[in-house]
């Protein structure tokens, strides 16, 4: 080996990358760039030769400048290929996004099938009937959603959340186990329910409706004990008093006083549900579910697959008819009357029908997830006009609250 060949083979070394330090890029073409010409043409030589390459003097150093840098990168892109590969086995999405780079925990899901939506948006559900989209996938008891104002509120895993219909977000909860089946009741700016419900002592409790802190305790003694089926046992009336199934009575309590104002007493059996009709008429009791509206009673009859929602006229139960199939499987949906009209879901139909005529003036199935029942109940209109409900599709598992865009007939309009 010649002078020359010696200095480039040293020179070659010199770029050669050495543990520890890491020759980067720019390092390999600033030495080929600044390495000094060598002092003399070699010997010829058979073959090729690196000095014969190098034959054409400076004209070749920005060009092997160049060439080292396309190489090196490429060969660094190459490592950090099969860097890659060794840490992630992920296909590519089949929606063509790339996929990450870079590695993150995962945290398991509610369901590994059920689909997920971006955060803020409502999630697609039961083919979109009626524009049903899931805002959350929190887990509410059956029936226990309301509304008040600009809120939501329901009940479920030990707390009572306070809900933003916009996003589906928790914003509030308090701790509250429901003892009884009972929706939630909005008396201004208080949301109550039902404390406790046992024997003889009810007591029911008053939360702000803004930050859900307690600001009323009301004691409601039960005259002959409470009824064991009982359901629906709160409601309120249009002139803000609040009434309660409580025992062989219907007690009325005023809110703001915190004490029982009157009783209405039975003629048989015990209360276990009451209903007051939004015009201020007398308020109704009697077994099962049920919702008073100007036109007469709602109620539910049956058990299981064979619930329905039944309405009777003035409160006649001799001309009562069935409106709609609207439970089953152990699922339960409680007529409601909510936006001026009186809704019925559960597993089957979900059904708005006129408070006055009872007679359904929209109506559409409910589908099955893959032959699994999907549910909808407690419907609540707010004041702005948008409708939501309590979801449940047992073959997702999928939960939460819903929003609705019912038909315009719903309205009334």
């Amino acid at each position: 080996m010649n002078t020359e060949e010696r200095q480039l083979a040293e020179m070659l070394h010199r770029v050669t990358p050495e543990p520890p330090r890491q020759v980067t890029v720019e390092d390999v073409a600033y030495r080929l760039a600044s390495e000094p010409r060598l002092g003399r043409e070699p010997r010829p030589r058979r073959g090729f030769s690196w000095p014969g390459f190098l034959r054409g003097g400076h004209g070749w150093t920005p060009v092997l400048a160049a060439l080292s840098v396309f190489v090196v990168a490429g060969a660094s892109a190459g490592i950090a290929t099969v860097a890659t590969s060794q840490h992630s086995h992920a296909p590519a999405p089949g929606d063509g996004t790339p996929p990450s780079t870079a590695s993150a925990p995962t945290t398991a899901s509610p369901s590994s099938s059920a689909p997920s939506a971006p955060a803020g948006t409502s999630l697609r559900i039961a083919n979109g009937m009626w524009g049903a989209g899931l805002i959350n996938r929190q887990s509410f008891g059956q029936g226990s959603l309301t509304g008040g104002g600009d809120s939501l509120y329901a009940a479920g895993d030990g707390s009572l959340a306070r809900i933003d219909p916009a996003t589906g977000a928790i914003l509030q909860t308090t701790p509250y186990s429901p003892p009884v089946f009972s929706r939630p009741v909005v008396v201004g700016n208080t949301v109550w329910v039902v404390w406790s419900y046992s024997g003889g002592d009810i007591v029911l409790r008053g939360y702000d409706a803004r930050t859900l802190a307690q600001v009323a305790s009301v004691p409601v003694p039960a005259i002959g004990g409470v009824a064991g089926q009982a359901r629906g046992v709160l409601a309120a009336g249009p002139d803000g008093q609040l009434y309660v199934a409580a025992g062989d009575t219907v007690a009325a309590v005023d809110p703001a006083a915190g004490h029982v104002t009157h009783r209405t007493y039975l003629t048989a059996g015990r209360a276990s549900s009451v209903a007051v009709s939004p015009d201020g008429s007398k308020p109704a009791s009697g077994a099962g579910n049920l919702v008073a509206t100007a036109g007469g009673v709602w109620g539910t009859t049956g058990t299981g697959m064979s619930e329905w929602a039944w309405f009777a006229p003035g409160g006649d139960l001799s001309s009562s008819f069935r409106v709609s199939q609207g439970t089953g499987a152990g699922l339960d949906s409680v007529p409601v009357y909510s936006g001026g009209a009186v809704w019925i879901g559960g597993s089957h139909e979900l059904v708005c029908a006129s408070p006055v005529t009872g007679r359904a003036m929209a109506h559409t199935p409910i589908p099955t997830d893959r032959g699994v029942l999907e549910y909808f109940g407690s419907v609540t209109v707010l004041s702005s006009g948008h409708a939501y409900a309590l979801y449940r599709d047992q073959a997702a598992p999928l939960a939460g609250v819903a929003s609705l865009t019912p038909p315009a007939a719903c309205s009334g309009s």
